[in-house]
């Protein structure tokens, strides 16, 4: 099955389809692992910074090769494409879905970047996911514009787009206080934008606050920094208290902190009796 028509019926079913990055061997199993002992599909995700750290045909082939090793319905999605080349060259590596971020740029602007991918993405049969309005990233403050309706409902229909990452209050990376996600108004832009909808930053975000944000629209939701975080925090307690130098009897307990997580995160995103059933 194709990710959009994935998308769309999860969409339909009220519930969540889980997007991890992944970074290097270690984290990509971590998280498949989780999909397959509970028979879930993923989205892997790839950032430019992973890209260029391992290389977009070893990445490809990592993502590709351990989808098949582990036998998990998945998807390989570019996270936050920041340039028409970059999509192009994902494109051309085979990624069944790239984001083309213009949510920096003017309104106009963004919509004229996002068309040219949709434009292109046509050609391979891909998925395509644009942002609108401000989702702060790393090192960036946290207060911004939120995205508005009918900019959604214009901004989808002047650019074709899948799929659109919208601001209701998330931000990558941890948060300082407690995030409270603006539902009413995503409530507003699933009523009249088709697109599925998208929510980045979810690392840190409480449950209960991500399940009501599917039971109101939203059906991709981003899983990056809790993926990182506990995969290092592991390692260096483990280094702490241990003198091994081999890395393969080391970094398998940080690679099962990071299936733990992913599985309470699949669990807790189909919405069904999550409170009794994660603690």
């Amino acid at each position: 099955m194709k990710i959009k028509d994935r998308l769309v019926e999860f969409t339909k079913k009220k519930r969540g389809l889980l997007a991890t990055n992944f970074y290097n061997l270690e984290t990509l199993h971590g998280v498949l692992r989780a999909a397959a002992d509970l028979n879930e599909p993923l989205i892997l995700q790839l950032t430019q910074s992973s890209i260029d750290y391992m290389g977009l045909e070893t990445a490809v082939n990592l993502g590709r090769t351990g989808l098949k090793q582990f036998g998990v319905e998945g998807y390989l999605h570019l996270d936050h494409g920041g340039s028409v080349e970059l999509v192009q060259k994902c494109l051309d590596a085979g990624f069944d879905s790239v984001m083309i971020d213009g949510s920096e740029l003017p309104f106009d602007e963004n919509i004229k970047i996002t068309k040219e991918v949709v434009k292109r993405a046509k050609k391979y049969g891909a998925h395509v996911e644009g942002e609108l309005g401000y989702v702060a990233k790393l090192g960036q403050d946290h207060g911004g514009g939120f995205t508005q309706p009918h900019e959604a409902k214009t901004f989808v229909e002047a650019t074709g787009v899948d799929a659109l990452a919208v601001a209701i209050g998330t931000a990558h990376g941890f948060y300082k206080k407690e995030p409270k996600l603006d539902l009413p108004l995503l409530q507003q832009i699933a009523a009249i934008t088709p697109s599925t909808l998208v929510l980045h930053g979810s690392s840190g975000v409480p449950s209960k606050q991500v399940q009501a944000a599917i039971s109101k629209g939203i059906c991709k939701v981003n899983l990056a920094t809790e993926i990182k975080n506990i995969f290092m925090s592991t390692l260096q307690q483990e280094l702490q208290q241990s003198q091994e130098i081999d890395l393969r009897k080391v970094f398998p307990k940080a690679t099962m902190k990071i299936t733990e997580l992913v599985k309470m995160k699949l669990i807790m995103i189909k919405n069904e009796n999550y409170a009794t059933t994660i603690h």
